[in-house]
């Protein structure tokens, strides 16, 4: 299926070539400006795509044979969802009509930055949380300890 298929389906379900162009466009606009800015985008049921970098390295040159330096780069990346990748191994298991399993809703755009803040401060908070269980395990550890001294003398 190439785009002009795809606005079809589209037309199809939206109504009208100018809804679905809009739509289209309005999607694919918002996908590739944020993973250019090096976020990630993730639509639930359906994948996530990303920017990722390809480190610099040595290559050969098909026709010649002679080697040649490639350099670093950015590509983007698609990582598919559970659902997507179920229903491409068993298409039988997609529902005959409606939405497959995507909910208009339930898609995210979340900046790569601010993904890794917010992995960060999780990171951070279970830290402090299992650091105040070891002190509590330790004070009470001491305080069982004071007790059994007491106790003996």
């Amino acid at each position: 299926m190439n785009k002009s298929e795809l606005l079809k389906a589209l037309e199809a379900k939206l109504g009208s070539r100018k809804a679905a162009t809009d739509a289209l466009e309005a999607v694919v606009d918002t996908i590739i400006r944020e993973v250019a800015k090096g976020g990630s985008v993730g639509i639930t049921g359906f994948g996530t795509f990303e920017k990722v970098a390809r480190a610099a390295r040595t290559g050969r040159n098909p026709r010649t044979g002679e080697t040649v330096r490639i350099r670093k780069t950015a590509v983007p990346k698609f990582r598919p969802g559970t659902q997507f990748k179920e229903y491409v191994a068993a298409p039988s298991k997609m529902p005959k009509s409606g939405v497959v399993g995507v909910r208009a809703s339930a898609g995210t755009v979340t900046a790569g930055k601010k993904a890794a803040a917010k992995k960060t401060t999780a990171k951070k908070a279970a830290a402090k949380k299992t650091t105040a269980k070891k002190t509590a395990a330790k004070k009470a550890t001491a305080k069982k300890a004071t007790a059994k001294r007491a106790t003996k003398k």
